[in-house]
């Protein structure tokens, strides 16, 4: 059986927003795009060995889309993010999105928590949720969460999408004790 890993850049107030650049994600009225700006050199140096451990990916829509846009580009043969994004099998989560044109890419377009159940009964290395904050909201919420990669940012953003919109994870409804949250590991 599969783990699921949810890798996500949070800021110290919990904000998962799109760190990319200025116009990314501004969904919601978010004007702080590119808050990650001065920690990328860990980030590539981090996600490059983290991919390689990975046995496909995970992504929401707007995320896909924005992957989707640049990484097939990537051409560089030493470039692991890019190998690892570019070969690996991708899954995208979305409702909208009549078919996915990047190579390798599987559309789950009905019960989504449903779908992933059955990724991870199969047998292979992790699937990772990159941002993507409501899909993983929804894989949390289905209890199919394993493991949170977080990349910890000292900067406070005050307002945008969060990962935890409810204070974290909580014991399964209807569990008489709490179970052990998903591991977590920061960085």
């Amino acid at each position: 059986m599969r783990k699921l890993i949810v890798a996500e850049y949070v800021s110290l107030d919990g904000v998962i927003q799109a760190p990319g650049h200025a116009g990314e994600d501004d969904a919601g009225g978010f004007t702080q795009g590119g808050w990650t700006g001065p920690y990328m050199v860990d980030h590539r140096r981090y996600n490059s060995e983290f991919y390689q451990t990975a046995g496909g990916f995970l992504l929401g829509r707007l995320t896909y889309e924005i992957f989707a846009a640049s990484w097939p580009k990537v051409t560089d043969e030493h470039d692991q993010i890019a190998r690892a994004l570019n070969t690996l099998p991708k899954y995208v989560a979305s409702r909208s999105l009549p078919q996915a044109d990047w190579q390798g890419t599987t559309v789950l377009d009905g019960d989504v928590p449903a779908a992933v159940a059955d990724l991870k009964r199969q047998p292979g290395r992790p699937l990772v949720v990159v941002g993507s904050g409501q899909l993983a909201r929804t894989l949390r919420e289905a209890d199919l969460v394993d493991e949170y990669r977080l990349w910890l940012h000292p900067v406070v953003l005050g307002g945008g999408k969060r990962l935890f919109r409810d204070g974290g994870p909580r014991p399964a409804s209807g569990s008489p004790t709490a179970r052990r949250p998903a591991a977590a590991s920061c960085s």
